[in-house]
């Protein structure tokens, strides 16, 4: 008796849980109503693949060649390529703030007989921002304090000229023609940038070699070049590379006129305003004010840039 009434309990249990899993299950038809009234929608395929990059055939720098047949040239390309094509985010960034500010470097690179290249080597050096590295090296073109001043940038606690776009890629342009007339490429002047040209020519001396592809060099130069041509490489070919975003995405140039100013200004946010614009809109298109006033104890005469009137709306 004690089997079979276990037997009928297990029984009426499976029963009991046949009728509960029924009940609980849905047709097709009421499972999509559900799906449709808590707003689900069909499950997305998982598309992302990180896929091997084919080597793109005639790779330069200002129009002189990087070696890619040589093995270790080749692995160095390779992992530029790599690590800038899946640091997505900092790539976005980099699209979007190009759009801004190459039409404002590339005629002062032509106006000077650089190779428009160069643009991509202000990247590099700063992601086109106004960042300032642990040694110092400040603005786009990460200009030192020295070297800003010997080309005859003012710079102090009042004024800080490596912060002005137009006049520091002046003085890069200077430093890259010298260069290139001392080293005789401009792939070397590029390197010179990052190393200086006593760097460069001392170890192309000690090394016993006339290129910048024969030299063995820290980390930092070893991969400067390879960065620039795959940058280069990478923002001439955003959909091959994966990057998709229209035109309005990116960040757009603002159109300014100059205001000359020959004397000192007191009070920054009350020059400003006469112009319809706030002290933080003034001071995002003339960083190198670096106070909220300006001493110009010389009568220097001082270009400040002010954006057309309604491209920044008032605060309400």
């Amino acid at each position: 008796m004690k089997i079979i009434k276990n037997s009928l309990a297990a029984v009426g249990m499976v029963c009991v849980s046949g009728l509960f899993i029924f009940a609980m299950q849905k047709t097709p038809v009421e499972k999509a109503e559900q799906d449709n009234t808590l707003g689900k929608e069909k499950p997305l395929v998982n598309d992302y693949n990180v896929y091997a990059l084919d080597m793109p055939e005639n790779l330069n720098f200002a129009g002189e060649a990087v070696p890619i047949n040589n093995p270790d040239i080749y692995e160095r390309m390779d992992r530029e390529l790599l690590v800038n094509t899946y640091w997505q985010s900092n790539g976005l960034l980099m699209f979007k703030r190009a759009n801004k500010y190459f039409p404002i470097i590339e005629p002062i690179l032509e106006k000077n007989g650089i190779p428009e290249d160069f643009k991509y080597l202000a990247l590099i050096e700063s992601g086109l921002t106004n960042a300032v590295s642990p040694a110092g090296a400040t603005g786009v073109w990460q200009i030192m304090k020295a070297t800003g001043r010997e080309n005859g940038l003012e710079v102090n606690s009042n004024v800080d000229e490596r912060y002005n776009l137009e006049l520091a890629t002046e003085v890069a342009c200077e430093y890259l023609k010298n260069a290139k007339e001392n080293l005789g490429s401009w792939t070397l002047a590029a390197a010179a940038y990052n190393a200086g040209n006593a760097g460069v020519s001392r170890r192309l001396k000690e090394q016993d070699v006339t290129g910048y592809y024969d030299l063995l060099l820290g980390e930092e130069t070893g991969r400067y070049i390879f960065r620039i041509v795959a940058l280069k490489e990478i923002l001439s070919n955003p959909v091959k590379y994966g990057f998709n975003f229209n035109q309005n995405h990116l960040y757009q140039p603002v159109p300014t006129y100059k205001v000359e100013v020959d004397t000192a200004v007191t009070d920054f946010s009350q020059f400003a305003k006469r112009f319809g614009i706030n002290y933080k809109i003034l001071k995002i298109h003339n960083p190198w004010l670096r106070e909220p006033h300006l001493n110009n104890s010389s009568r220097k005469l001082y270009k400040i840039e002010i954006p057309e009137e309604g491209f920044y709306s008032a605060t309400p």
